[in-house]
């Protein structure tokens, strides 16, 4: 069996070669550990490897990870990337370096409030549902793109970008990284500050490859480096 440290050297190479086949330079993209259902240990474990940044998706079990005396030294950035529903955002607030999860405007509105109540400022990005699956959390494009101007005056939290979850076909995939990608230029263009608008969080550990070439950011990566839960 492979250990934490080598499968995140690996899945590294694998950043730098796809980034190398694109034109691209490998420093800008992130690689976020998706630790969820995944122990402290294990997360101390890949800190001790390199990795800085490491996303969660359930509220709970994030807070009991954040308040682990075994990570306690550890100054890592955490990200939320579940769905976030807007009773929990205080939970959270101040705690993470990024939301990919808001996929409401209320929730997005909430965010704000909780954000100015703590004089905070934080950065999110908003999940779009592209492959259109009802199972699936995410706003659609079109309604992205009409609640755009709402979400660009919200004080005191910043959108840096958007975020999928895309099909498990990866030919379906690839092209609803596209479609993220494009959804983001025109995002951009209506944008009052287009330079904030930065991220793409998109490709998992059987997709990541794609998801670079079609311009992803940031990349979440959880089975390949923490083993199938």
């Amino acid at each position: 069996m492979e250990s934490i440290a080598s499968n995140i050297e690996a899945i590294r190479k694998q950043i730098n070669s796809a980034c190398i086949e694109a034109g691209r330079n490998p420093a800008t993209v992130r690689l976020i550990a998706v630790s969820k259902t995944k122990s402290a240990e294990l997360v101390r474990e890949a800190f001790d490897a390199g990795q800085i940044e490491f996303g969660e998706s359930y509220v709970q079990e994030f807070l009991d990870k954040y308040e682990d005396p075994q990570l306690d030294e550890c100054p890592i950035e955490w990200h939320f990337i579940g769905h976030l529903q807007s009773n929990k955002v205080r939970s959270i607030i101040g705690k993470v370096s990024l939301v990919h999860g808001i996929d409401k405007l209320s929730t997005a509105e909430e965010l704000s409030k909780r954000a100015v109540q703590h004089n905070l400022f934080v950065d999110y990005l908003l999940e779009v549902n592209t492959s259109g699956e009802t199972s699936k959390y995410g706003l659609s494009s079109d309604d992205l793109l009409m609640e755009a101007d709402a979400l660009f005056h919200l004080p005191n939290i910043t959108l840096r970008g958007l975020m999928t979850i895309a099909s498990y076909d990866r030919v379906a995939a690839r092209q609803e990284f596209r479609q993220l990608r494009t959804l983001l230029e025109s995002l951009r263009e209506i944008a009052p500050d287009p330079s904030k608008l930065t991220e793409l969080s998109m490709g998992m550990s059987g997709d990541f490859e794609d998801a670079i070439h079609e311009g992803a950011t940031m990349i979440r990566v959880g089975s390949a480096i923490f083993g199938w839960r």
